[in-house]
């Protein structure tokens, strides 16, 4: 059952349970204050009650009457006229002397020890032989002969009863109040506390329906709610970026497929056409038709690869584990490869040894792709410089250089200089060098050599030696 009502609840809207929780703890808390309230209205009346019997003494007259009427054996019978407090005398045999008057009480074992001398007072509560409930205050007097008595005075308890009941539903009409305005106001808060989560409910509804990420949220104040919708703003402002992003590149990518594709299109339509017609191509221009089109397979093989690349989530690359790989080594490796590139050029290294965290495909990607512009640029018979020292690879050439003013779109995608429109390449690989390094987490610039050329400069956190190995 109680299962039942857990599940029951969970189901309940949000602002349905703080409304509820609300009046629930309101209704506790109410309940309690009422019920401590009551017993100590209670208490305090029965204090007052005790106190009141026993500062009260029976009159006198009234003690001798009693006593009278027990003398002729008056039967004891009580009329309308009834005093404040029932006076009787109790017998140390428990027999009782009632005065004209008053209500008979019930002898109970406290006023016999009262009546034997057993006890020198008792209070305690009895009734009347009506069943009226009463508080009795019986103490030992000395009677007739010597005799030992005790003198009961007694008062009902109705009047407590009455105002204990009275306030018990005026309490009962307050708590009752409490909680529907506790629910009252709980509804209120739920409805003004979770106004920014409908906000943010709309927002995001909003997005899902028309995707539209430019939505957002106001987040005034340093609460948890204006914090959810900063990190909410953030998020759609970050897919908003990131599907701009991957429109441009797909854009550019369209734009950058289309060149090769369309050269070599029309080298093979022109192959086609020959074959066709029966009209042959001078084996020289078919040669060059050829190998046009090889270069362009290689140039489109190239940017499909380099697109393939970028296109990897940032973390990672695809999902493969970084390493502690040698930078030194890596870079020996990419210029190797570079060396047959340019055979005509000179390379001067200068190479320590410096281990880093990267995925080892990945930077070796990036150090050719710096080897094949420093090539690429170069004049022939050139100088290129590559020197790695304390974690700085720094790969310097000799050619054109770089205008300070397209430096800072060096590493933009798809992005190149006028000058070199003309070289084969799809501007693409510097884009993937920066991101590289970066996620390697490093830095990479270009900038002005002193006497003219390029250096790129890269720094890559390590260390001069491996970390050992740990042994499982």
């Amino acid at each position: 059952m109680g299962w039942r009502l857990v599940r029951r609840f969970r189901r309940l809207p949000l602002r349905s349970r703080l409304a509820l929780l609300v009046a629930t703890a309101v209704a506790i808390a109410v309940a309690a204050v009422a019920v401590v309230a009551w017993l100590l209205v209670r208490a305090q009346l029965n204090d007052e009650l005790n106190t009141s019997l026993k500062n009260v003494s029976a009159p006198t007259q009234v003690v001798v009457d009693a006593l009278k009427q027990c003398e002729v054996g008056t039967q004891i019978h009580v009329t309308e006229k009834q005093s404040f407090a029932y006076t009787q005398i109790v017998g140390p045999d428990g027999s009782r002397c009632v005065a004209r008057y008053n209500v008979p009480v019930k002898v109970t074992a406290l006023d016999v020890a009262v009546a034997n001398g057993q006890r020198e007072s008792a209070l305690h509560d009895s009734v009347t032989d009506n069943g009226q409930p009463v508080r009795v205050h019986t103490v030992r007097e000395i009677g007739p002969g010597n005799t030992s008595i005790a003198v009961s005075v007694s008062r009902p308890l109705d009047e407590i009863d009455t105002s204990l009941n009275r306030l018990a539903l005026l309490l009962t009409a307050l708590a009752g109040l409490g909680v529907l305005g506790a629910g009252a106001a709980g509804l209120w808060v739920a409805r003004a506390g979770l106004q920014p989560v409908d906000r943010l409910t709309e927002a995001v509804e909003h997005v899902a329906r028309t995707e539209d990420l430019t939505v957002r949220i106001p987040s005034d104040g340093d609460d948890e709610i204006a914090r959810l919708s900063r990190s909410f703003n953030a998020m759609t402002a970050a897919l908003a970026s990131s599907r701009d992003r991957q429109a441009r590149l797909i854009a550019d990518a369209g734009h950058e497929l289309r060149t090769p594709l369309t050269s070599l299109r029309t080298n093979i339509d022109l192959l086609v056409r020959s074959e066709r017609t029966g009209r042959a191509i001078p084996p020289a221009d078919r040669r060059a038709l050829l190998e046009s089109v090889r270069a362009q397979m290689v140039e489109l093989a190239s940017l499909i690869g380099d697109l393939q690349e970028l296109s990897r989530p940032d973390s990672a690359q695809g999902g493969q584990q970084l390493s502690i790989v040698g930078l030194h080594e890596v870079t020996a490796t990419a210029l190797g490869r570079a060396r047959l590139r340019g055979p005509e050029l000179t390379f001067v290294e200068d190479l320590t040894p410096w281990y880093v965290r990267a995925e080892p495909a990945a930077l070796e990607r990036a150090l050719v792709n710096v080897m094949d512009n420093a090539v690429k640029f170069s004049p022939p018979g050139a100088t290129i410089e590559v020197r790695l020292q304390n974690g700085e690879l720094t790969v310097r050439d000799h050619g054109p250089g770089i205008p300070a003013e397209e430096l800072p779109h060096v590493f933009e995608r798809f992005w190149r200089s006028p000058s070199a429109r003309a070289l084969p390449g799809s501007g693409l690989g510097l884009s993937i060098v920066a991101r590289t390094v970066q996620q390697a987490g490093g830095q990479v610039r270009l900038e002005p050599a002193a006497g003219g050329g390029t250096a790129v400069v890269i720094t890559l956190p390590g260390a001069t030696t491996p970390p050992p190995t740990t042994l499982s």
